[in-house]
């Protein structure tokens, strides 16, 4: 543990300075910790291909942390895991599960099977099998997984209603605690 400098702020500053309406009235200024995680010691990832939205990937943090899963790996090109919104929408979340970037094809070689998630095909996540070394894979918010991911079993979320599919969040949520439920 290192020594910890405090300081205090004028009044206003930290309003001027936040990214948020209301702010809290703390900061502070950390180190992430260095993780070297081998993938291939890795019993349950959550994986998201080309995610955008900061709110997402916070949430889906969140969630991969509380349903037990050992990493999160984001693909080339997706919101970077320390903007501010992420740190924020994670809830701490992002300080207890490993997050790493690499592409689908490294979790593959390494072991894991690849559960795709889709609003169209593969069984219903109810009847997937969730055993062994597995990989939750959610996709862009947009485009979702391309056709060509290297997916070993496609899940679907049936749902009723005139939606189109759930938010990639709220289905990673949804995947990871049946995941660990049927684990």
């Amino acid at each position: 543990m290192s020594r910890a400098d405090g300081f205090e702020l004028a009044e206003g500053v930290v309003e001027r300075v936040a990214t948020t309406e209301h702010p809290q009235p703390n900061l502070a200024i950390v180190r992430m910790p260095e993780r070297h995680l081998a993938l291939d010691e890795v019993g349950f990832a959550v994986a998201a291909d080309r995610l955008n939205d900061p709110g997402n990937l916070g949430t889906i943090l969140r969630s991969a942390e509380a349903a037990g899963a050992d990493v999160v790996v984001l693909t080339p090109g997706s919101v970077d895991p320390f903007n501010s919104k992420v740190v924020r929408a994670s809830a701490g979340a992002l300080f207890h599960v490993p997050v790493t970037v690499a592409p689908l094809d490294d979790l593959a070689a390494a072991g894991l099977r690849l559960i795709g998630t889709s609003s169209h095909r593969g069984v219903p996540h109810t009847a997937t099998d969730w055993s062994g070394r597995i990989a939750v894979v959610v996709g862009n918010e947009a485009q979702g997984l391309a056709d060509d991911a290297p997916i070993a079993q496609w899940a679907r979320i049936e749902h009723r209603g005139r939606a189109e599919s759930l938010n990639v969040a709220m289905a990673a949520t949804l995947l990871v605690f049946e995941a660990a439920r049927a684990r």
